[in-house]
């Protein structure tokens, strides 16, 4: 009997398992309203799934819920960018300190 040597799946030695859990991630990173390039950057860095493979399985999940991620990128496109508030504060906060 063949053990895993890895405690996450491997892609090579069980592709199904390992693809199932990068969709799991790919739908956590949609609870959290990020962007697919947010998310394959994350699953990257926090997960080592490359790049290719998140964006493959993004792809099929998009390609099989058309309805949901044409809601899902309508909701995400139009809420405020953290980049504009980021860019925002730092004025509101020199105000402050001439008051």
């Amino acid at each position: 009997m063949y053990l895993n040597p890895h405690f996450y799946p491997c892609l090579h030695c069980q592709p199904h398992s390992y693809i199932r859990m990068v969709q799991h991630l790919i739908e956590r990173c949609l609870l959290l309203h990020m962007s697919r390039d947010q998310c394959i950057k994350a699953l990257a860095e926090h997960a080592s799934i490359r790049p290719l493979v998140t964006l493959t399985v993004w792809r099929e999940l998009q390609k099989e819920n058309k309805d949901f991620f044409r809601a899902y990128f309508h909701v995400t496109s139009s809420r405020t960018l953290p980049s504009r508030y980021i860019q925002r504060e730092p004025k509101l906060a020199r105000r402050r300190q001439w008051h």
